[in-house]
């Protein structure tokens, strides 16, 4: 008997009437909101504009919800068009099944669309998103906790997962919640990159590059301990291979930049220094209008002095 453990939630959704309620797709939601929230209060401290990461938001997040999706069927298509199943399941991304790596490349492309049309190097603005990111992500891993999916092996820890369902082959019983390890995981990544950021001013995309170095060095050995299905090469999981390819390309994007490119970018988003197109205040408007105050002022000084020369020339004669 075990004196201490992880429940699983008895059902993932919850039905408001005829609207279907998931944790899964509150996980994302809620990671999402995360995300914008940190990411703007970073491009603002960097010299942007307050609501710029949500436009581009607005392009990233579409965009790294379908590579997600993507890269899932892609590397589990076995899931979806083997014999028995049904490839219309393909399409039911709120019943999990998202690849962060499909995610960040095609959001990627999302962001690069967004930041193109604002004139922002994509750079900058990946490396105020970054720690948000990694806090979306873990959130969003939640909602394999809810879908009591992408647990460890078995274990007897006083923190082991309960898995009660027995469904698509499970098997109920106590395993490493695997999800709670990356969500812990991926806290401690935004963290490392917050501090970092503050400590070495990091630019021109290095502050994510960390962020992906980070992140793959713990989804390796977190992805080491899962016991789902999944391709291997050599022995080792499909993803293990990637989170090592990944890592050692985010580690030479940082060498190589920062010899190339020390230091911050100085301007990240042009006219950000302006409102509607009217210079702050303290800007160039105050300055003319002080100065013509002050001549002015000036002016009715001599006046007044020429007038009280002329009542006292008048006196005297």
């Amino acid at each position: 008997m075990e004196l201490a453990y992880i429940p699983s939630p008895s059902r993932g959704v919850i039905h408001l009437g005829p609207i279907p309620l998931r944790g899964y797709a509150f996980c994302i939601i809620i990671g999402v909101f995360v995300a914008v929230w940190l990411g703007n209060k970073r491009w603002i401290a960097r010299g942007g504009r307050a609501g710029t990461v949500a436009d581009i938001a607005v392009w990233a997040v579409p965009f790294g919800l379908l590579g997600g999706r993507l890269y899932h069927v892609i590397t589990d298509y076995e899931l979806y068009f083997s014999e028995g199943r049904d490839w219309v399941d393909a399409f039911k991304v709120w019943e999990g099944g998202l690849g962060i790596w499909g995610a960040i490349a095609l959001g990627a492309v999302g962001a690069w669309i967004g930041c193109r049309r604002r004139g922002i190097p994509l750079p900058a603005y990946a490396d105020a998103i970054a720690p948000g990111i990694a806090l979306a992500q873990a959130v969003g891993r939640w909602g394999n906790w809810f879908n009591q999916e992408l647990y460890g092996k078995p274990t007897d820890l006083p923190w082991a997962l309960h898995i009660t369902s027995s469904t698509d082959g499970r098997v109920p019983g106590y395993y490493h919640p695997t999800f709670l390890y990356e969500s812990l995981w991926c806290i401690g990544v935004a963290l490392l990159v917050i501090w970092a950021d503050r400590r070495f001013k990091l630019g021109h995309g290095r502050a994510f590059a960390l962020y992906v170095a980070a992140y793959c060095t713990g989804r390796g050995w977190i992805e080491y301990m899962r016991i789902d299905d999944a391709h291997h090469i050599l022995g080792l999981r499909l993803n293990v291979w990637t989170a090592i390819v990944v890592f050692l390309l985010a580690v030479t994007y940082i060498v190589v930049s920062a010899k190339k490119r020390p230091g911050r970018e100085e301007v990240v988003e042009p006219g950000a220094d302006a409102v509607d197109g009217e210079p702050e205040e303290g800007g160039k408007a105050d300055t003319d209008e002080h100065a013509d105050a002050g001549e002015k002022a000036d002016d009715d000084e001599k006046a007044e002095a020429d007038t009280a020369d002329e009542a006292e020339s008048a006196k005297k004669s």
